[in-house]
């Protein structure tokens, strides 16, 4: 597919480059507005769970990110020649708002009703309406602005989910006092009401939810009704705190609070100021070096919408004063970094119409949400609100600085229960989330959310199918008790603990962070497995551990096990075809060698894109009937980043059956390294047959359980 011209060559070095990309991001819109102007539908006939109205309502309403930015720009000054783009690009869009909020026009966006989409599109026109008031509404009539004002006016009192759409009806309320006229006593009650629900997201650290964390209690409750009605298919509550906690939502919309509305509110905009210092103290360990975002979670197709938090909070001038760790110049590096990331990696993110297309770095529906219409993905253009900033602004006139130092090499980030690991003696920049999971239902929401790994450098995969080549089990453990028909993976769990595991190795003995939680493969609970996962060290940097204690409470006639490493590109770069097998690696080995090599309990996978391999080894008093570790085909597309991968894959089998009380202990180090994290496009100065032989060993009790942890060289 085509690259977009002022994007995908675009150095985002400055505003007016900025500015330049946004442009080249609308212009391939405007031959699909509806007559009236009120609508826009991308010629793609895949289709959303909500009707067309408000799906082609999403593509009016998506681009105001940009179109307030750049109207909002247009007051602080811009190249003359960008002058006259931006107000012939942008005026459809003002022309929009008359006919798309008008009862009698055939672009009317419909009355809202409980839960509606439009809900969602009503926060980014209220954005656009405070950002460029008189741009949008100069021209109205009396009649047109009362049109607008009742659009808005519908969200009141409606029925709405406990999550971040509570925001999108406090900006419609925001818009109608600060723009419209509305009384501020008439919608305070409302506004309160929504905040007080978003703020019991809060977790700690600046974080919150999005929607409320599952506590000890609510798990036995809902456990006590599946005892009760047989049925474990209703929709609970989960724990997920993911972009939307951040640059897609929670975070992004406190921001623009603190930028519209301090003077309505003054301390909830200081207590949202504070949060965000705290917040972004952790979230930028997110995004590697080079600006790489780490895919996780669900409407991964909003993109660089990964980022939006750097521009809110130079949008709602929220880094000052604030720490070094997100100086001015620092924010203004992770924003940039980011949108040069994905100005590189962008081959395949656009239709050839310019529009852009669902999926991550390529077409695909297999990781799609039931919410994503052909429209969705335009909720990227948040990122680029920083335009709206003047050119004298402190964010644009501070130098871009270098990314902060990665210290410790493995943070535990609390409030999501996440180990974010980027070592500096390694190349890969990935994390550890053992606790995480959504309880509604939600295509793929297992692997979104649930995988025991997610890397910036080899992205996860998505299930095609119910059989093991279709699931692609990329660092995951799957379970099969009836023969491999069909397959469970970690969903809902118990609470995470952390704790220090002992290491050991010469004379050196001390300690190092570790993961431990238990969960359930089935809802009857006849297999528990507890898992502890440990992060890379000065020892063994380009590898983690996890150990997975499987208990068998109820007697199995087969038991079936299945775990991959890392995702990684499986083709030879210069003729697409199969990498060759290699009897061993070379002691000369350099990043970027191409080939297989499996041996006893472990294989490696080596292509243009670094190295993925696996160790394998279990413990228990039954031998498994089926033991082997090897190179494994996964369908193709099932990764969100590379349509032909391959993993190393461990496989287990208990044909014979395991009986009650049965325990075993799998033990997984974990091997990867990436020719590409931190933009170092030059190997590792260590021999990549060094780096793959100086791997943990773990020692064991002789009850199964981790005793000590030592490094092989």
């Amino acid at each position: 597919m085509p690259r977009l011209a002022g994007f995908s060559d675009n150095p985002f070095q400055s505003r007016s480059d900025v500015i330049k990309a946004t442009i080249a991001l609308l212009r391939p819109l405007i031959p699909y507005f509806s007559q009236g102007k009120g609508r826009i539908a991308v010629p793609s006939a895949t289709a959303a769970h909500f009707d067309e109205r408000p799906a082609q309502l999403e593509g009016f309403a998506r681009p105001l990110w940009a179109v307030g930015a750049l109207l909002l720009a247009l007051d602080h000054g811009v190249q003359d020649g960008l002058k006259a783009e931006i107000t012939e690009l942008v005026q459809p869009w003002i022309d929009g708002f008359i006919s798309g909020t008008d009862p009698e026009h055939a672009d009317y966006w419909g009355v809202m009703n409980d839960i509606d989409q439009r809900m969602v599109e009503a926060e980014i026109i209220s954005f656009a309406l405070l950002a460029a008031p008189e741009q949008i509404l100069g021209k109205m009539t009396d009649k047109q602005r009362e049109n607008v004002a009742a659009w808005l006016r519908s969200l009141h009192n409606l029925p709405m989910p406990e999550n971040n759409w509570r925001w999108f009806r406090v900006f419609a309320n925001l818009a109608l006092v600060k723009v419209l006229g509305e009384p501020l006593g008439n919608v305070q009650a409302e506004i309160s009401a929504d905040m007080d629900i978003l703020d019991s997201f809060y977790r700690v650290d600046g974080w919150s939810a999005d929607g409320p964390w599952q506590s000890r209690e609510q798990a036995q409750s809902e456990l006590d009704v599946a005892e009760r009605t047989g049925r474990r298919d209703t929709v609970g509550i989960g724990r997920q705190a993911d972009y939307y906690s951040g640059s897609f939502a929670i975070q992004f919309s406190q921001l623009l609070f603190v930028r519209f509305a301090s003077d309505i509110d003054p301390a909830r905009a200081a207590q949202y100021r504070s949060r965000a210092r705290d917040f972004g103290s952790e979230f930028w360990r997110y995004f590697d070096a080079s600006g790489a975002a780490i895919p996780f979670g669900r409407s991964l197709t909003y993109r660089f919408a990964c980022g939006g938090f750097f521009a809110a909070l130079a949008f709602a001038d929220a880094t000052e004063p604030m720490s070094h760790v997100l100086s001015p110049g620092v924010v203004k590096g992770l924003l940039l970094r980011h949108m040069r990331w994905w100005a590189w990696h962008s081959d395949n993110i656009f239709y050839p119409d310019g529009t852009l297309n669902i999926g991550w770095l390529y077409p695909n529906m297999y990781m799609a949400e039931d919410y994503n219409s052909p429209q969705s993905p335009y909720w990227c253009l948040k990122t680029l609100i920083a335009v709206g900033l003047p050119d004298d602004h402190p964010f644009w006139t501070s130098d871009e600085e270098r990314y902060p130092s990665f210290s410790p090499p493995a943070a535990l980030i609390r409030a999501p229960e996440q180990i974010v690991c980027n070592h500096p003696h390694g190349n890969h920049h990935f994390m550890l989330t053992p606790g995480q999971w959504v309880a509604w239902p939600m295509k793929s929401n297992q692997a979104k959310y649930c995988k025991f790994a997610y890397s910036s450098s080899f992205a996860f995969s998505v299930p095609t199918g119910p059989l093991i080549q279709q699931i692609a089990p990329d660092n995951t453990l799957a379970l099969s008790r009836d023969g491999r028909e069909s397959w469970a993976v970690k969903w809902k769990c118990e609470e995470v603990s952390f704790r220090e595991v002992v290491l050991g190795g010469g004379e050196l003995c001390s300690g190092v962070l570790s993961a431990t939680v238990k969960w359930y493969p089935w809802g009857d609970r006849a297999v528990s497995v507890e898992t502890t996962l440990i992060p890379p060290t000065d020892s063994w940097p380009d590898w983690h551990i996890r150990v997975h204690r499987v208990y068998v409470k109820e007697g199995l006639k087969t038991l079936h096990l299945s775990e991959g490493g890392f995702a990684i590109s499986g083709r030879r770069l210069s003729d697409g075809r199969n990498l060759p097998v290699l009897d061993d690696v070379p002691e000369d080995a350099k990043m970027g060698l191409e080939g297989l090599k499996e041996g006893e309990g472990e294989a490696l996978i080596m292509s243009e894109a670094g190295a993925s391999g696996l160790v394998s080894s279990l413990k228990g008093a039954v031998a498994p009937s089926e033991s082997r570790v090897s190179v494994f085909k996964p369908d193709s597309n099932t990764n969100i980043a590379c349509q032909r991968t391959l993993m190393p894959l461990t496989e287990y089998g208990f044909s014979g059956g395991l009986n009650a009380g049965t325990e075993v202990c799998i033990a997984q180090c974990v091997f990867a390294v990436s020719t590409r994290a931190n933009g170092r496009q030059l190997p590792p100065k260590t021999p990549l047959r060094s780096r793959w032989l100086q791997r943990p060993r773990l020692v064991f009790h002789d009850t199964g359980a981790l005793a000590m942890v030592k490094c092989v060289r």
